[in-house]
């Protein structure tokens, strides 16, 4: 998967392919190499895809009978925070639906709950949340509610809508979303392969080689750049200065994405990059009109 971006040390004019490697891509987790970006550019994309892309969560909740120990207003914001299974390509945002906001198949999904308590005690989970359609269900059936005694009971509507994270967290499609800096290690001519930054690594990232420490290609991505390595150089009498150093490229990142299963982390993904770049053309606009230019 490729791209056009500017150069990350800020040539003016000059590009340079961007570059996204995936190691591992499914439904809900994806780890890839994002290379030829500077960190301003990588950290836009994170927050994009924390922030910017939308999802279902329940908005409001109409309560008709509720005899459980949890107050209404606890109840509604269970409910809230329960993942639900997001089609963008059905739903769209209600303040731009064309019901004007009023609340119809195309902007909002509606659940329904009945249960009432038996002997002994009756869990109400995310399963007993009925979709009025079966593509906007809880993502997971086993998510506990609430608990009710027998002769208590839960019975409420719920809307869901779609929003993004930069309005309510329940809205985040991510559980976790970050990255960090590509590692570069370098091993030094005067390396006298002690072992003893091989013995020190918690991440197993080195090896002893016949002559010196030697890193180990697969196992790079690994490094933390906790630096103990150095600092075990350093101990072994080696000089003041190590023969291992650990530094990071400033164009290349390590990104680790989990989707919460509303949505493939594919599509958090494009969504994201999508917003971005309606951004970026928004900004071009905007200066144009101020120079002039025409587009």
């Amino acid at each position: 998967m490729t791209a056009s971006a500017r150069k990350a040390d800020g040539g003016a004019g000059e590009f340079r392919p961007m570059e996204i490697t995936f190691s591992r891509l499914d439904e809900t987790i994806a780890r890839f190499t994002l290379s030829g970006v500077n960190a301003a550019f990588a950290n836009s994309f994170r927050r994009a895809m924390l922030s910017e892309v939308p999802s279902l969560a329940i908005e409001d909740v109409l309560i008709y009978d509720n005899t459980s120990a949890l107050f209404d207003e606890m109840l509604a914001h269970r409910l809230g925070l329960i993942p639900l299974e997001t089609d963008l390509d059905l739903y769209g945002m209600k303040s731009t639906c064309s019901c004007e906001g009023a609340g119809c198949t195309l902007c909002q999904a509606i659940y329904t709950l009945s249960v009432e308590g038996a002997e002994g005690g009756t869990t109400v989970y995310s399963r007993d949340l009925i979709p009025q359609n079966p593509n906007a269900a809880p993502v997971d059936a086993n998510i506990p509610i609430v608990k009710i005694e027998k002769n208590q009971k839960v019975v409420l509507e719920a809307r869901a809508q779609l929003g993004t994270g930069r309005e309510h967290v329940k809205w985040e499609p991510t559980l976790s979303c970050g990255y960090m800096n590509y590692p570069v290690i370098t091993v030094a001519d005067n390396c006298d392969g002690c072992g003893r930054c091989v013995d020190e690594c918690p991440r197993g990232v080195l090896k002893s080689g016949p002559k010196s420490v030697e890193v180990i290609s697969e196992k790079i991505e690994n490094c933390s750049l906790c630096r103990l390595c150095e600092r075990a150089c350093i101990a072994s009498g080696i000089g003041e200065e190590p023969a291992i150093r650990i530094s990071h490229d400033e164009t290349k990142f390590i990104f680790v994405v989990e989707s919460d299963g509303s949505l493939p982390v594919k599509r958090i993904m494009e969504e994201a990059l999508r917003w971005l770049k309606g951004k970026s053309d928004s900004l071009v606009d905007v200066l144009n009109d101020i120079s002039g230019v025409t587009s």
